[in-house]
């Protein structure tokens, strides 16, 4: 009798078992089946913001399923928004606009995250990289990259940042710079730039595609930009390391990931989803109108980009004396 009901049970346990399988099989084979959410951890108005919207709106219409945005900024550079995705489950339903900030540069310039960026999250694509610029007001009498070099090394000024990214960039030009600057920190770009616009500020390094609006209208200006070369949209602007500064080059990005525990073929499927929207025309157009570049890497590439982009901000922490707060 004993022995029957063991049997019975063995069998009834692998019937489950078997079963369990099957439906892992088949929600696998059928996702998406329901919408999708992008989780942004920053405030809406920035090139994140910009980037996530354009691309979801074009994920949603490959996969056949909605895809929505929702901001959820705070926390350390993007932490909340970025630990609520750690929350979720891990089934490809919950996105995350991965940037530089929330995956690189907190991991070197925050000592408690409430997530691990290696860890705890995969890449599901990369999608932009954006140039940086440093930027005055508009009546500034700072004409030049050298004029705010010299007027810091004489005054102590004050530099706002979005970001921990944008803070690590600032203390690195800073110390290669040879001058000490006061920093406000601030939860989201477009409030960062209001007050330089209206000259509470008397500099600041910000996303060039979030800035573009205020440069064109005149109410900001443009000291120096911080890639390899000049960006298209402003070709008088020289880059600051044809400024005096060769070492320095910054950007940010933004991507998809999705928790790390997402099987593997879910993650297959919106990577070769987004790795299609990224060669459409489409793509480069909002690429070239928005002033940014594209960053067609896959899972296993971005995975590695990411890596890299940490040891190379570990290093310049590492030089420039800059301690995680």
């Amino acid at each position: 009798m004993h022995q029957t009901v063991r049997g019975a049970r063995r069998l009834f346990l692998a019937a489950g078992l078997a079963l369990c399988g099957a439906a892992f099989a088949q929600g696998a084979a059928g996702f998406p089946n329901k919408p999708i959410r992008v989780i942004v951890p920053f405030t809406p108005g920035g090139g994140s913001d910009a980037a996530a919207r354009f691309f979801s709106e074009k994920l949603a219409s490959a996969i056949g399923q909605p895809v929505l945005v929702e901001n959820r900024p705070g926390g350390n550079s993007g932490s909340i928004g970025t630990a609520l995705v750690k929350s979720q489950p891990g089934d490809g339903y919950t996105l995350l606009l991965g940037s530089t900030a929330p995956l690189v540069t907190n991991v070197v310039m925050v000592k408690e995250l409430p997530y691990d960026a290696a860890r705890d999250f995969k890449p599901v694509a990369g999608l932009t990289k954006n140039m940086t610029v440093i930027v005055v007001p508009a009546n500034s009498p700072h004409r030049t990259l050298a004029d705010l070099v010299a007027a810091s090394r004489k005054d102590k000024l004050n530099a706002g940042t979005a970001s921990a990214g944008f803070h690590l960039a600032a203390d690195w030009f800073a110390n290669l710079a040879g001058f000490k600057y006061t920093h406000v920190p601030y939860k989201g770009l477009s409030q960062a730039l209001t007050d330089l616009a209206g000259g509470n500020l008397h500099w600041s390094i910000v996303d060039l595609a979030g800035a573009t609006p205020l440069l064109q209208g005149n109410r900001i200006r443009a000291l120096a930009v911080t890639d390899d070369s000049r960006h298209p949209f402003f070709p008088n602007v020289p880059t600051v390391r044809e400024s005096g500064y060769p070492e320095f080059v910054y950007n940010t990005w933004t991507s998809f990931h999705v928790r790390s525990d997402t099987p593997d073929d879910v993650t297959r499927k919106l990577a070769d989803a987004t790795m299609k929207i990224l060669k459409s025309d489409a793509a480069r157009e909002y690429a070239q109108k928005a002033g940014t570049q594209l960053l067609p890497l896959g899972p296993a590439e971005f995975a590695r980009y990411q890596r890299e982009e940490v040891e190379r901000f570990q290093k310049v922490a590492e030089s420039s004396g800059i301690k995680a707060e």
